[in-house]
């Protein structure tokens, strides 16, 4: 059973949103962050990436940087100025990307429901990242960014919304990605069957946002030792997200890239390919099936063959070694760690990663101008994978996942 709960959201004001609104703290670096918020001193990068405001020699995690996102905050919640709503309320938030559409419910999910498995997992946290969310949560005393949670689907949920989306929204602005975001508040008569239906939803799955509810849930056990009036009540015990529909979520692939071939010459390593896998040339350049992957070397895409879908299957697996299964798995059982010696991708330096949206001309832009040596294409898991994984406790490979279109940091702040 899984629990909702409305919030009274600290946001900007309508004309301010799309000024306001970041994308998440996670997906640009401290350039790209830059760079977006110049010029804007609304935007919430300020905050969420606060570095950006101080000298590039600056460690992100250090004191300094703490204080400055505080100082941010408090300039943008007084100067903006940001509101905080009246009443609690929950929210639709829809996403638009071309001809893709998402709607989904905006409110706060407990972290007791984390704990109990109601809403689970498909991916391991890294300490560091916790360690810098949690104390940045902490210090703000707020969550700034929703998680992305999404549910098999419960056509009861998505009429409720469609009422919703009747009324005028609260924001509805197009972001220089081309993204539209729409919010409205789902008013209280609409909220209480809302509820109700939820509650009749099994399980939630976390799909894009792992180091914000373990941030949260680090921050909820700190705030609870410090409360001697704790009645597991407190909005600290309860963390932002946006709920989706599974049929409505979009995975695009998590493509890689690498940065040396292991000590072998071109030639030598598409030599050594074809003695794992089957490898053909003259490939387009994204997959057009799972168990396929796209190479790019030397100004040339090829296709390589990792295996063919399990038995019984139409896409998506029903076949007990699911992970193993995983197109990210295959390429790295038979060819990152035999032919690369790269072992644990989250943290060889001589890999990286490309999200899907910016699409394979990233990936030719970065092996044509000498920042790697080689691209691989891949085609997306589907959201049926990740659930079925997290129904049996097992994690996904990591960057596994890339999903788009993504929320926007600092519309809808949880106060704790």
């Amino acid at each position: 059973m899984a629990t909702i709960r409305p919030f009274a959201a600290l946001r900007p004001p309508g004309e301010r949103a799309a000024e306001v609104a970041a994308v998440p703290y996670d997906v640009v670096n401290r350039a790209e962050a830059r760079e977006l918020a110049a010029g804007n001193p609304w935007s919430f990068l300020h905050v969420s990436r606060p570095e950006i405001d101080l000298a590039d020699g600056v460690d992100p995690y250090s004191e300094q940087v703490y204080r400055k996102a505080a100082e941010n905050f408090e300039e943008l919640k007084r100067e903006c100025p940001l509101l905080l709503e009246e009443a609690p309320f929950l929210y639709a938030y829809r996403l638009g990307a071309g001809t893709h559409e998402q709607t989904g419910i905006a409110g706060c999910f407990a972290l007791a429901e984390c704990d109990s498995g109601t809403i689970r997992k498909h991916e391991r946290t890294r300490r560091e990242k916790e360690d810098d969310r949690t104390r940045h949560m902490l210090t703000l005393r707020a969550q700034t960014g929703p998680v992305f949670l999404t549910y098999r689907d419960n056509a009861g949920i998505e009429e409720v919304l469609a009422e919703a989306k009747r009324k005028p929204p609260l924001f509805d602005f197009t972001a220089p990605d081309g993204v539209s975001h729409t919010i409205w508040r789902i008013e209280p008569k609409s909220a209480t069957p809302l509820t109700e239906k939820l509650q009749r939803v099994p399980v939630l799955y976390i799909a894009d946002g792992h180091h914000r509810v373990a941030a949260a849930s680090r921050a909820r056990e700190q705030l609870k030792a410090a409360n001697a009036k704790h009645t597991g009540e407190e909005e600290y015990t309860f963390f932002l997200a946006v709920l989706f529909p599974a049929s409505q979520v979009r995975i695009l692939p998590y493509n890689r890239i690498v940065r040396e071939l292991g000590g072998r010459s071109p030639a030598l390593f598409l030599s050594a390919l074809r003695e794992r896998v089957a490898l053909f040339e003259n490939a387009s350049p994204s997959p057009e099936r799972r168990g396929e992957v796209r190479i790019y070397l030397e100004g040339r895409w090829y296709g390589l063959v990792l295996a063919g879908p399990p038995p019984h299957s139409s896409g998506s697996s029903s076949d007990p070694s699911t992970i193993s299964r995983l197109d990210v798995s295959l390429l790295q059982d038979l060819v990152l760690e035999p032919l690369l010696g790269i072992e644990d991708v989250r943290t060889d330096e001589r890999i990286d990663f490309v999200g899907g949206l910016r699409g394979t001309k990233e990936l030719e832009r970065l092996v044509d101008s000498g920042r790697a040596v080689a691209a691989f294409s891949m085609f997306p898991v589907s959201i049926e994978d990740l659930m079925r994984i997290s129904d049996a406790g097992g994690i996904m490979p990591p960057k596994s996942t890339w999903f788009e279109p993504k929320l926007r940091d600092g519309l809808l702040i949880h106060v704790i």
